[in-house]
């Protein structure tokens, strides 16, 4: 396991045996490490979206289980993750094994590896480097063969608690970037984050709630 001043241990598969909702919000402050040939990368994550296993148009289970979703349908604690557009985007599976809902990882504020993230981003700007679920993806490395990858020890891809980290205040919001069922509000965010994607309107008017 990874333990020192910053890291606890990947949270345990409890944490992702619940509702997406409860999750994504939970997910704020988290932090995401992967470890691959070149060094180990991590970002606190400051955004998620969650996608619901019932009535969620919006979702890639929504019409059924297929070779590209499997993941989404457990068991909870694993990694999905998809192509869109010839890039990765990265999500944790939640809820039980066939409860098909899954929490989309938006953003993440660059804690450790950043001068590998941004040689993989071709850019210095560190607001330009996991400002984005598929930038985040390309400056930790994260691809398909990560896809059904269990989270839940500190190795290649996992999540940890930040052991320094306070209680955050969390904000949510309808989703970003899709097409169908746009008006649910199942985005979440760190407020006043500068690393939280999506447009300003949308972050300056927003609901805050508290974790």
């Amino acid at each position: 396991m990874v333990q020192s001043k910053m890291f606890g241990e990947a949270l345990p598969v409890a944490f992702y045996e619940r509702d997406a909702r409860q999750v994504a919000a939970e997910l704020l402050g988290k932090l995401l490490c992967r470890r691959g040939r070149r060094g180990l990368t991590v970002g606190r994550i400051v955004e998620t979206e969650a996608y619901l296993a019932e009535g969620d148009s919006a979702s890639h289970s929504f019409r059924g289980m297929n070779r590209r979703n499997a993941s989404m349908f457990g068991p909870p604690g694993r990694a999905y993750v998809y192509t869109i557009h010839a890039r990765q985007c990265v999500n944790v599976v939640t809820d039980t094994v066939g409860v098909a809902s899954a929490v989309l990882i938006r953003a993440l504020e660059p804690i450790t590896g950043i001068p590998l993230m941004q040689i993989r981003r071709r850019t210095k700007n560190p607001l330009d480097l996991c400002r984005g679920p598929a930038r985040l993806c390309e400056a930790l490395d994260i691809s398909r063969n990560l896809d059904g990858w269990p989270l839940l020890n500190a190795q290649r891809l996992w999540i940890a608690q930040e052991t320094t980290a306070a209680k955050m205040p969390v904000a949510h919001s309808v989703r970003i970037g899709v097409t169908s069922a746009h008006d649910q509000p199942l985005r979440y965010f760190l407020p006043d984050n500068a690393f939280v994607s999506g447009p300003r309107t949308l972050n300056r008017f927003r609901e805050r709630t508290e974790t």
